[in-house]
């Protein structure tokens, strides 16, 4: 390791906060994207730089598309890129708004911040509505909806991604929700054994 970089440690890594929990599979499935790339842009000028980069913003709540990265418009100016399979057009960002000078926004550290699960498997609806109270059926939520509420008892962003769900959450609380997933999915297994 070069002198000055730090390897950073996920909750789920070993050493981490949430080391030895477990993420539910089956049925319903928990998936950990916390080391996946993402960056957030809040403040004054952070939608204007954005958009003078070319990337379309959609409205608030909404997702958009840009380069394979998915455009999440949490405010006005609150935009998160999110770069599962484009961490190289996300750096590419990243860069040009580190060398830009002002107004730009500024960074809201949700790569450091928050924590990035997905749900998915196919007792995903029945978890769901366990989890949130929200009513997010396809015909209510659609696909580029975003929905900032409450899933699993913490306050969370979360949206439809292909597999499932994908929830967004202060990252202290990866080992609260995957227990909370953990519960629902038991809870939705002893179900399915007396139906």
């Amino acid at each position: 390791m070069a002198a000055g970089t730090a390897t950073r440690i996920y909750p789920f890594m070993p050493g981490g906060a949430a080391d030895g929990t477990k993420l539910v599979s089956g049925a319903v499935a928990l998936s950990d994207l916390i080391d996946k790339p993402r960056f957030g842009l809040k403040g004054g000028g952070s939608a204007a730089w954005l958009a003078a980069q070319g990337i379309p913003l959609p409205a608030v709540n909404r997702i958009g598309e840009h380069c394979g990265m998915r455009v999440l418009r949490l405010g006005n100016e609150d935009i998160l890129l999110l770069a599962e399979d484009a961490g190289e057009a996300l750096a590419q960002v990243k860069a040009a708004w580190q060398s830009a000078s002002a107004p730009k926004g500024y960074s809201s550290w949700r790569d450091e911040g928050w924590a990035w699960m997905r749900l998915s498997g196919p007792r995903l609806a029945e978890a769901m509505s366990a989890l949130c109270t929200l009513d997010l059926r396809p015909q209510k939520f659609g696909a580029d909806d975003i929905a900032q509420t409450r899933v699993g008892h913490i306050e969370a962003v979360t949206f439809r991604s292909p597999a499932g769900f994908d929830i967004l959450f202060d990252i202290t609380a990866s080992a609260y929700f995957a227990r909370t997933v953990a519960a629902v999915a038991g809870h939705t297994d002893q179900h399915r054994g007396l139906s």
